[in-house]
């Protein structure tokens, strides 16, 4: 039935903020008016008026939205980081947990070597007691007496030797153990601050989401008010019709008459087709009609209301007229915008066969045949 204003509308998000908050006065202040004396424009100024609202949160959840995907990007690195940082902990802790043992197995041989040198000692000691002429008369001989001699002090001194390697092996592995340790410490440390990071960033999302979901909320309860208008907008506007004689409103189709689906699907009004004209509506529907024969429709450039359809045309150097003709655009000069349908054809008992998009404010496509008298025609 009408052209609405394509102008978009924005707002700061500090503006939303305000909006949130002053919700309940809004909804006591501007009550949705509900006469049936209304007239149709005071119906649209409300939905426009609404509209604006709903376009606000809309806005300011697409930004939340944009806010918590980037929160969620953060987390997703802040929880990789943690992992990898883990991964490094489980080698750190297989390492100290490793030193631990062959430190543990060092001090055994120590223990054990100790052992074996203090044998030997005892050995020593004993053949000590043994004069040298004793130990060579026991002897094979002279060879066999110097090797004795030289097996017990090589067994003493090999030992020795080998409890001091131990040792320092020990002292190195104590040594790793403690670097090992403070690098174990501060990886924890991190982890620690990583995962106090993760719960900072977790409650932020939840915070920005509760935050994204109470604009929807508030978008869907507008957009509900918006429907019942709508819907009461429609049964005035049926009303009306019928005092002026129209009769019964064809029953409405969805997606009829070929008009892009993309459109047709789409909710009354989404979208501004090439002619500016918002999609669903009358005009809209009318222009592709014409459009789709091959004809030229201007861009109305913000006078495409149905009742300004004829002098637009008229600056495009396209003629209007009282006389119907197939393939026309017959205009209704109704109400505050007007109706303009496509003329199928034209009968021979005085009425004319039509389509069009909108008639009950209903976004839907009729096909039907009416009175052609009382029209002013678009000759495209």
């Amino acid at each position: 039935m009408k052209q609405r204003s394509t102008t978009p509308v924005s707002t700061s998000f500090t503006a939303k903020a305000v909006i949130v908050a002053s919700v309940v006065l809004m909804a006591i202040a501007t009550p949705i008016q509900m006469s049936t004396v209304a007239k149709a424009d005071r119906y649209d100024d409300q939905i426009a008026a609404i509209q604006r609202e709903v376009d606000q949160y809309q806005a300011a959840a697409q930004e939340l939205a944009g806010k918590a995907d980037t929160l969620q990007r953060e987390l997703d690195r802040l929880s990789n980081e943690k992992a990898q940082l883990q991964a490094q902990i489980d080698l750190s802790q297989a390492k100290y947990d490793k030193l631990v043992t062959d430190i543990a197995d060092t001090e055994k041989k120590i223990a054990d070597n100790r052992k074996a040198l203090g044998e030997t000692m005892a050995d020593l000691y004993i053949d000590g007691e043994v004069s040298p002429l004793e130990m060579l008369a026991s002897s094979k001989n002279i060879s066999d007496y110097v090797d004795k001699q030289s097996y017990r002090e090589s067994i003493s001194e090999q030992l020795s030797k080998t409890i001091e390697r131990i040792k320092e092996l020990k002292q190195k592995l104590e040594a790793d153990k403690i670097a090992v340790q403070r690098t174990l410490e501060d990886e924890k440390n991190q982890r620690e601050l990583l995962t106090s990071k993760e719960s900072e960033q977790q409650k932020l999302i939840s915070d920005t989401k509760g935050e994204e979901a109470a604009y929807q909320n508030l978008s869907s309860a507008r957009n509900q008010d918006i429907a019942n208008l709508r819907s009461a907008q429609a049964a005035e506007n049926a009303r009306a019709m019928r005092n002026l004689g129209f009769g019964t409103i064809p029953q409405g189709v969805a997606g009829g008459g070929g008009y892009p689906g993309a459109w047709a699907s789409a909710p009354l009004d989404a979208y501004v087709d090439p002619w500016g004209l918002y999609t669903r509506e009358c005009v809209s529907y009318v222009a592709w009609k014409i459009h789709s024969t091959g004809r030229f429709v201007p861009h109305f450039g913000g006078a495409g209301n149905a009742n300004q359809w004829p002098s637009t045309a008229a600056a495009y150097g396209i003629s209007s007229g009282s006389t119907p003709r197939a393939g026309a655009a017959a205009v209704w000069n109704i109400g505050y915008y007007g109706h303009v349908m496509y003329v199928e054809s034209v009968n021979g008992d005085g009425t004319i066969t039509v389509s069009d998009y909108n008639l009950n404010w209903d976004g839907l496509y009729r096909h039907y045949t009416r009175s052609a008298s009382g029209l002013t025609y678009v000759y495209f």
